[in-house]
């Protein structure tokens, strides 16, 4: 605002800044100022009829109901944004139900007190058995009509399924291989040995989501886990010594299983862009696709 025109009333609003606002260029806040000015001064208004056709005119004022009804991103999302994530992206990660604060703290807490017992067991079997699973929920509890609450806006989002499960598998792998690897920084002790979680951890999580295509988001990491846990409990009836997990062998193994996992999930994209992810509850599939 400048003194170009002055009333006794107040200052108006400048002649290159009303040209700009009808024409749709000018920025904020200089945008905000001269609209509050203009919805009070009637001389600008006239001003602004002069320099402007109501097309103009209407267009800027819905761009500016535009900007002042648009959400205000959250802080996470915020962060995401000024990372040069893209708007919508950052918007779906930040609606990601695992990536909140109460899930995060619950997977901490988990994690330390796993910390705990292998100090007082003086092994870390306990850890490398829970620490794999963690990814697997999480990526279930990120997608799917029975436990994402967002499940019916994903629906109808311009966004293809299978894209929209891969950023928050991503989003749910950092996140969870994050405070695993802060768990096995606490495990000095123990070398690498502490470090084998990783690829049966990355094995699940590829397999769950293999199975999701055709099991649906409940199902299939729940016999994913099941067989993890079989697969331990087995070996520890059978075996003295380091789990066959987490041998040389055992690590060959579960990166092999996550490559074939990967491919078969690749190839089978094309479920996920199709339709909804297949649910256990198809009455409910059915309403939110109704």
């Amino acid at each position: 605002m400048r003194d170009d025109k002055h009333d006794g009333a107040g200052w108006h609003a400048d002649a290159d800044d009303l040209r700009a606002y009808a024409r749709g260029e000018l920025e904020a806040p200089r945008l905000w100022s001269v609209d509050a000015h203009l919805v009070a001064c009637a001389p600008c208004r006239g001003a602004l009829a002069e320099v402007s056709d109501p097309l103009a005119l209407d267009t800027g004022w819905e761009r500016l109901d535009a900007e002042l009804d648009a959400p205000r991103p959250g802080v996470f999302e915020g962060l995401l944004m000024r990372l040069g994530i893209a708007d919508h992206t950052a918007r779906l990660l930040a609606a990601t139900p695992v990536l909140r604060a109460s899930w995060l703290g619950a997977v901490l807490l988990v994690l330390v007190m796993t910390v705990v017992s292998v100090y007082s067991a003086g092994s870390p079997a306990m850890f490398l058995a829970l620490a794999p699973l963690l990814p697997l929920g999480g990526v279930a509890l990120s997608y799917g009509p029975a436990l994402d609450p967002t499940y019916e806006m994903t629906l109808v989002a311009p966004l293809h399924g299978f894209r929209l499960l891969m950023i928050r598998t991503v989003a749910v792998l950092v996140a969870s291989l994050a405070l695993n690897g802060l768990a096995t920084l606490a495990l000095p002790g123990y070398g690498l040995r502490a470090l084998a979680w990783l690829l049966p951890a990355l094995a699940l999580t590829t397999t769950g989501l293999a199975l999701t295509a055709r099991l649906g988001p409940v199902l299939a990491p729940v016999l994913v886990s099941g067989g993890w846990v079989g697969l331990l409990a087995m070996a520890e009836a059978t075996t003295h010594g380091t789990l066959p997990p987490f041998t040389a062998a055992g690590q060959g193994v579960a990166g092999a299983v996550a490559a074939v996992a990967a491919v078969l999930l690749h190839r089978l994209r094309d479920r996920f862009d199709a339709s909804p992810v297949p649910s256990l509850f198809p009455d409910f599939a059915h309403r939110s696709t109704s």
